[in-house]
């Protein structure tokens, strides 16, 4: 499982069982993929 987290866009690559699984944890942590983004380390806010 590998998330890649760009200035405008987030790609996760694995297995569709680990990507749901991913997408349902930060659910939890973030209301929208900006706020994932931004709080993302090394990201420039």
């Amino acid at each position: 499982m590998k998330i890649y987290i760009q200035p405008k866009s987030v790609t996760l690559v694995g297995k569709a069982w680990q990507i749901r699984y991913m997408l349902k944890r930060y659910m939890k942590e973030h209301t929208t993929v900006q706020e994932w983004i931004s709080s993302a380390p090394g990201s420039k806010q």
